[in-house]
């Protein structure tokens, strides 16, 4: 089956899970109009790319790259409706909707086809950017050109030497006669570096310029569009493209730079601070694309356990569908609760970044969003292709793509470790542990939504989470621990997600399966933070070195 759009689903934990009446310009039926013209978009022009995609994967011909021709047609529709410049200002061009409208149709693309996501998406993130940072020439000159759709863009930032560790970047940035720049130097792994959707595109590029400091604060960040304003290609090519586990029709490029015209975005030195602008809006958009995935790996499950009889169960006449069977059940329930959960958790970040009014919390949530929710996807598509059993393990019955195309959402924009390391070790204990502060009055107030026992269950929850802090802040750092604190840090916030809308399960599309997903993440997933509580107050790091284990 093709993916469908759940609008009422988003509607409802919009409402409710997000608290999205907090945003003063959100409009319930303008949202419903737009969710529904959306979803007939996606499903009949979107949707049908996903097979087509996977089986055509993009090519470098004659030093350009071209993607599956479908997706060419496709993507033209989508610039000419409008849906790139949805959440921009109006006097870009855009129609000024709530950001958080725009994440939901990014799950939406993501669950018809995540390689049409995965192109499309960095425009939005380079529109933050360079919003951010820009000046107001900079802002009249490109702003209108993403928000159309007319252009798209990429986030250069990955060289050989240096992946995780920005730091190491070379690639050097010249100012010239002219008062721009020339950019030369080679990055890797650029997802859309190269694409005939678009007949330009803009590159944000994190450059070292001559004499800058070692490190990360001698980068800058620099706009470098692939054609010249004169029709010209700038000095920017593909020199190749990466064959991939999954995402096939997504090109994922190794750039060359040769003295590329470029300009500055934001102060020389700051390129970092500004590239984290984009960096936090994909990472975000990271976790809405892994939350598109597990919905389509929820929905064909499903489908596939209602129809699938095999064995008996209780008085049904044999065979039974499959969903009947408790262990079938079981995987079922966890998909829901955990897509249903960090789908509420996502948006509810949303809004909170969108309102402003809560840094700290936004700076706690993003990197549980990015890791929390991008593990849950993976599991979603573990567990349907155990569903589907042998046929899972099969290309026709399009489980095991999702597998594949959702893996890498737990390696890119900050690989999951890195997302632990950086919630421990450094979010955490900022400025007298305020984001945790924050985090922990999130979870008060859903508490006191929380119906009974769901109220005690993360009360539970939420005390173990405090005495895991408590053993975090004595230490130097949280080593090894980083991945359990992630993951009790993801329970208790997916729990308060669930808490609230547990309360509000008369007003859900469908209120048994409301109430039962949320007592399942209740009863079978948050009794973890117990555990993970109690090794994270006990462990002990790796003592020996590698040289003497690993040789």
């Amino acid at each position: 089956m093709d993916y469908r759009s759940p609008i009422d689903d988003f509607l409802f934990t919009l409402r409710h899970g997000a608290g999205v009446e907090r945003l003063p310009h959100w409009e319930e039926e303008t949202a419903r109009q737009v969710l529904a013209e959306s979803a007939r978009f996606i499903e009949g022009e979107i949707a049908p790319l996903d097979p087509v995609g996977d089986a055509t994967p993009a090519q470098l011909v004659d030093g350009r790259v071209r993607v599956a021709p479908r997706f060419v047609s496709a993507y033209a529709s989508y610039r000419d409706a409008g849906w790139g410049g949805l959440a921009v200002a109006a006097e870009y061009g855009g129609q000024e909707l709530p950001h958080v409208l725009a994440a939901v149709i990014s799950e939406m693309l993501a669950g018809a086809c995540a390689s049409f996501q995965m192109i499309v998406s960095l425009a939005h993130g380079a529109m933050r950017a360079i919003t951010a940072n820009g000046s107001p020439q900079q802002c009249a000159r490109y702003m209108p050109l993403l928000a159309s759709g007319e252009w798209l863009a990429t986030m250069c930032l990955t060289e050989p030497q240096a992946g995780s560790d920005l730091g190491l970047i070379s690639t050097l940035a010249e100012p010239a006669a002219d008062g721009g720049w020339r950019i030369t130097g080679s990055k890797i792994f650029i997802s859309g570096g190269d694409q005939n959707m678009t007949d330009n595109i803009l590159h944000l590029v994190l450059a070292r310029t001559p004499g800058a400091a070692r490190g990360v604060k001698g980068l800058s960040l620099f706009l470098c569009p692939a054609a010249l304003a004169d029709g010209q290609r700038n000095a920017v090519s593909c020199v190749r493209l990466e064959e991939k586990l999954g995402l096939h029709a997504s090109p994922t490029c190794q750039m060359a730079f040769d003295g590329a015209r470029a300009e500055l975005l934001g102060a020389e030195g700051q390129g970092l601070a500004h590239m984290f602008v984009m960096m936090n809006a994909q990472r975000l958009d990271v976790a809405v694309q892994a939350t598109g995935l597990a919905e389509i790996a929820g929905q064909r499950s499903r489908a596939y356990a209602a129809e699938r009889r095999q064995g008996r169960a209780g008085d049904l006449p044999s065979p039974a569908p499959i969903q009947r069977h408790a262990d079938v059940r079981r995987m079922l329930l966890t998909q829901m609760a955990l897509t249903e959960g960090c789908r509420a958790l996502i948006l509810r970040t949303c809004v909170t970044l969108e309102l402003g009014d809560n840094p700290a919390l936004v700076d706690f949530l993003t990197p549980v969003c990015k890791a929390f929710t991008t593990d849950c996807a993976v599991e979603a598509a573990q567990l349907a292709i155990q569903i589907h059993g042998g046929y899972g393990y099969l290309r026709e019955y399009r489980v095991e793509q999702i597998l594949r195309d959702a893996r890498i959402t737990q390696i890119y924009e900050g690989t999951n470790g890195i997302q632990a390391a950086t919630l421990a070790d450094r979010v955490l204990r900022l400025n007298n542990a305020e984001a945790a502060k924050a985090f922990r009055a999130e979870i008060a107030a859903a508490l006191a939504l929380a119906p009974g026992a769901t109220a005690d269950a993360l009360s539970v929850a939420l005390a173990h989470w405090e005495a895991a802090v408590t053993a975090l802040l004595k230490r130097h750092a949280a080593g090894a621990g980083a991945t359990r604190f992630m993951r009790l840090t993801g329970l208790v916030a997916v729990g308060a997600a669930w808490a609230r809308l547990e309360a509000a399960a008369d007003a859900a599309p469908r209120p048994q399966r409301t109430l039962a997903a949320a007592a399942f993440f209740r009863d079978w997933l948050l009794p973890e933070c117990g555990i993970l509580a109690e090794s994270l107050m006990n462990y002990t790091d790796f003592a020996a070195e590698p040289e003497e284990v690993f040789a």
